[in-house]
């Protein structure tokens, strides 16, 4: 895994480990609130696990291990570590009754084994979970770009928080945030990766959302993977394009690259649903709990996503690796490697 390390030359944090642990507390109490009070959301209290076999766990890429384990008191029934709760807050929306306009965030923590653990990848997620209820009317575009703002506008409010407290860490965010369609970017850099195009276009503008990800692009390839059966990534746009979902992507100058920093998206709703399963050759989700729900219009149109604790405080107080953020498990070798770099690991 050392091998996945990058070590900024001559790093030094701007922040010590007591001073670090209080900004902390400051970030993740003020994003927050200006996130509850921009798009509306209460808090709910959210699992750490579900029932495997409900399809309610969230698949990610698609190919990623959920942790699981058999609970006694249930007859050894088993039950799975959450990846994301993608689904579960859909469920929620219903469940609580909430009311378009209005939605739910959670603090969710979760496991995730599968992860190649370097500076901003961990076993241990940590993030803000958000679902909000919205109109069928709102699948489109403009309304997703308007909450991808609202969103961005929350971050550049958290990062002055920061500068008041902490004014040696100055702010760099843009005044507003890029977007590009994953096919846009794929023309324009068709000779790069997918990381590299992100690299390139985030570079430049310094803060990006690139809408699509999941969808098939001209060149046979995805941008990136997207489960089927959260996001929409296929609904016709405009110019020819799909999708209404996406991520927001901040430049960071510690690593020199591409950041992101949240993953979301209109959801997919009955129809949309049935053709992202087919396309996937996965109908046999149809047949799941969660799936059967909104298959039978049980559940709300909503939007939703999920945004990185300690990714966020990684990037607001200038870190060069998440374990200066979080308490996780790293290889010794990586954390010898780091604490001969200056990066002291939680």
């Amino acid at each position: 895994m050392v091998d996945l390390l990058y070590l900024p030359k001559d790093y030094k944090s701007p922040l010590d480990l007591k001073q670090t642990e209080h900004a902390i507390t400051i970030i993740k109490d003020s994003f927050q609130t200006f996130l509850s009070a921009e798009l509306r959301l209460r808090r709910v209290t959210a699992p750490l696990f579900v029932l495997k076999g409900t399809g309610l766990n969230d698949d990610l890429n698609g190919t990623e291990r959920p942790v699981t384990f058999p609970v006694r008191g249930m007859g050894d029934r088993e039950v799975e570590v959450v990846h994301s709760l993608a689904k579960w807050k859909r469920m929620m929306l219903a469940d609580y009754d909430i009311e378009p306009g209005f939605g739910i965030y959670t603090d969710m923590n979760a496991i995730r084994p599968d992860e190649d653990l370097d500076n901003t990848h961990s076993i241990y997620v940590d993030q803000w979970d958000w679902e909000r209820h919205i109109t069928v009317k709102e699948r489109n575009l403009d309304y997703l770009k308007k909450v991808v703002s609202g969103i961005y506008e929350v971050m550049k409010r958290t990062e002055f928080v920061v500068y008041e407290k902490y004014p040696q860490i100055r702010p760099i965010l843009p005044e507003e945030i890029t977007f590009i369609h994953a096919q846009d970017l794929y023309d324009l850099y068709p000779h790069l990766s997918s990381k590299e195009r992100e690299d390139a276009i985030v570079r430049k503008h310094g803060a990006v959302f690139i809408i699509g990800i999941g969808g098939i692009m001209s060149n046979g390839e995805a941008h990136d993977g997207r489960a089927p059966d959260y996001d929409d990534w296929s609904t016709p746009t405009e110019n020819g394009h799909k999708g209404l979902n996406g991520d927001i992507l901040l430049w960071n100058p510690i690593l020199g690259r591409a950041f992101e920093i949240s993953s979301m998206g209109i959801r997919v709703d009955a129809e949309v649903l049935a053709k992202q399963l087919r396309e996937r050759g996965e109908e046999h989700r149809s047949q799941l709990m969660f799936h059967k729900r909104l298959l039978n219009g049980e559940l709300p149109p909503s939007i939703g996503g999920g945004i990185g604790q300690s990714r966020l405080c990684m990037f607001f107080l200038r870190k060069a690796h998440i374990g200066e953020i979080q308490a996780s498990i790293w290889p010794d070798d990586m954390r010898e490697v780091c604490r001969k770099n200056n990066i002291f690991l939680v």
